[in-house]
């Protein structure tokens, strides 16, 4: 018998403090709040345990954390899945697989032409999901590039 659980996106309400390490990461409830519900600069989907007909949320189980962007190569926006988690008593159930179900309602519902993330080169098992399940397909020809604060801080001599 499958698990039962649902998705939905997340609320201002579920806003909480990392548990096992609180000191290991720079989000705060308050900066979580701001860049997810007052600008918003992303969006985030929620799957927890039981049906979406319970009268509460149970266990919040897997986290899908998205955003926009946009493509000059297609002249489209873009859904870009910057966090995916699934607690690990809770893989296998299929709760991965519908996240990626609503993201792609919601790409499809956005008219976005391409779903991306990145995930980690010595994650094997996800990629062999992600490109045998999925069908998704290495982006071998492009290496990710990135400013922290510090860098973006010394695009000050360029301006």
């Amino acid at each position: 018998m499958a698990a039962a659980f649902h998705i939905r996106p997340a609320t201002p309400e579920d806003v909480a403090i990392y548990e096992k390490e609180p000191d290991a990461v720079k989000a705060t409830p308050e900066l979580l709040r701001k860049n997810l519900f007052e600008t918003p600069y992303a969006h985030a989907l929620l799957a927890f345990t039981g049906t979406a007909e319970s009268a509460t949320d149970r266990e919040a189980v897997g986290l899908a954390l998205y955003f926009f962007n946009f493509s000059t190569w297609t002249g489209r926006p873009g859904l870009y899945l910057e966090d995916l988690y699934v607690k690990p008593d809770y893989r296998s159930l299929g709760i991965g697989k519908a996240l990626f179900g609503q993201l792609g309602k919601i790409a499809q519902d956005k008219n976005c032409a391409r779903l991306d993330w990145q995930v980690l080169k010595w994650n094997q098992p996800s990629i062999d999901f992600y490109e045998k399940r999925l069908g998704a397909k290495a982006m071998s020809e492009w290496m990710g590039m990135r400013l922290e604060e510090d860098g973006i801080d010394r695009l000050k001599e360029f301006r």
